[in-house]
């Protein structure tokens, strides 16, 4: 798998009917390898390891309905009381450009999980979004932020 603009870590694969998987700390088991996995696995140890994000208030593959489909957010932060979403993260592979239409599909999705924090990653590139819902603004933050510092 290609290298990524986020810290190594020691991650466990092993072949599964022919075709290789890594290991998911969120879910507790192995998933197929695809390049859009890699890119999660990683940004998932990054937020733990790196920015400090508890594993117990995370998940991978949250599904939720939208518009009568239902749709699945790759990694959801949720608030400490009463689990409402913090903060959603999509994932592309790394050959995949972020572009406006990344940017719609996870505002689409945080339509209706109206968490305050939105990433974008390809494991290439990052932008972290924060949502002011008191004002209705927004802004791209420079840096993913430390969990200390979510507000």
């Amino acid at each position: 798998m290609q290298p990524l603009n986020l810290p190594p870590y020691t991650y466990r694969t092993r072949t599964q009917q022919g075709r290789t998987a890594i290991y998911d700390r969120l879910r507790r088991r192995y998933v197929a390898l695809t390049p859009e996995e890699w890119v999660r696995q990683h940004f998932v140890h990054f937020l733990i390891d790196h920015k400090h994000f508890p594993a117990m208030l995370m998940a991978n593959e949250v599904s939720f309905d939208l518009n009568g489909t239902t749709r699945r957010c790759d990694t959801v932060l949720c608030h400490r009381d009463g689990g409402r979403p913090r903060l959603i993260v999509e994932y592309k592979a790394p050959t995949v450009e972020i572009t406006q239409a990344v940017f719609n599909q996870i505002v689409a999705y945080n339509s209706v999980l109206r968490a305050d924090y939105l990433i974008v990653s390809n494991g290439l590139q990052h932008y972290c979004y924060r949502v002011d819902y008191a004002t209705g603004t927004g802004c791209f933050l420079p840096d993913i932020p430390d969990y200390s510092e979510l507000l």
